[in-house]
Formats: C-alpha cells, structure tokens, sequence
C-alpha cells in the first residue's frame, strides 16, 4: 500500500513557470495588473523553420489571445498606452479587441507558452507605468552667463584668425 505524502512545494532555488497563479488564482502581469487564467485562451498549431520531421508533425507553436475587458487593474490611458505599444499584436474591434502573441522560438509547447506570457506581462507593464510629464526648466543665470562667456571667446578666437584684423 502506497503512503501518500504532501507536495513539499518547488525546490529551493527552483524557478516558478511563467504566469503561475498568485494566491487569489489570478495571473499578474505586473504594475498592478491581474488576468484570470481562464482568460489566457492558447492555440497550437504547426511552426515554421527548421526542425525537420519533428517540426512539420508537431503542433509547438503557440498562439495567446487575450481580450482586452478580461484585463483587470488597467485604466484607460494604460489601455490607450497598451495599444499604441502593442499596435502590432491588437486584433479586433470593440468588444472583441484583443491582443493576439506567438512565439516559436522553441520546439517545447510549454516553452513557447511561458514565452507568449512573457511577452504578454512585458507589455501590459509597460503599458502600466505613466510617461514621466516634462515639465519646462528656466536656465540658471549662472549657466545662460558661462555660455555667452564661451561664446564670446570663441569669437574672439575665430576674429584673431583673420587678417584683416
């Protein structure tokens, strides 16, 4: 009879996969951004380049849809941020906008999946964080005077130059 023992848990130093549930079952994104599992809807299908055999009878290319409403912690600017960054991945129109990521890089699924989120939290949390606003600076009256002194001599150096000075 076989004792069952429990999950000790990952190993010390053992890295976690790619958009692993937090504690309340959503997958973070980063910058306070959350997004259910059930919302990361993955496609496999057939990749591209070499591989031989293996590439041309196995689904390893992985393709992550997300729509837009199932993001959740993002205000409007931060979407209107996500687009404009992620003009390239954005399908669809109103309440079927979605971002549409793949990856092939590897001839693992579950590689190329941890990929598409990587991609996926890249984004979002650089969507997340707000431009820094610029705010216009006066020069320093100590500055504006060094630079007309440079000038100045600057153009005495150029005037000694000529002969007919």
């Amino acid at each position: 009879m076989k004792e069952s023992v429990p999950n000790p848990g990952p190993k010390k130093g053992a890295k976690s996969a790619a958009g692993a549930p937090s504690s309340d079952g959503r997958v973070r994104l980063g910058g306070g951004v959350t997004i259910t599992p059930e919302a990361l809807d993955f496609t496999f299908v057939r990749g591209s380049g070499p591989g031989g055999q293996h590439v041309n009878k196995t689904s390893t290319k992985a393709q992550l849809r997300v729509l837009f409403r199932e993001i959740c912690g993002l205000d409007d600017s931060g979407f209107d941020r996500l687009r404009a960054i992620a003009s390239s991945h954005v399908v669809g129109e109103g309440a079927a906008e979605a971002l549409l990521i793949s990856d092939q890089a590897s001839r693992s699924q579950a590689d190329n999946r941890d990929a598409c989120i990587a991609r996926l939290k890249t984004l979002v949390s650089m969507a997340a964080k707000r431009p820094k606003i610029r705010r216009k600076t006066k020069p320093t009256r100590g500055s504006v005077e060094r630079r007309i002194e440079a000038k100045k001599r600057e153009g005495e150096k150029k005037k000694e130059r000529r002969w007919d000075a």
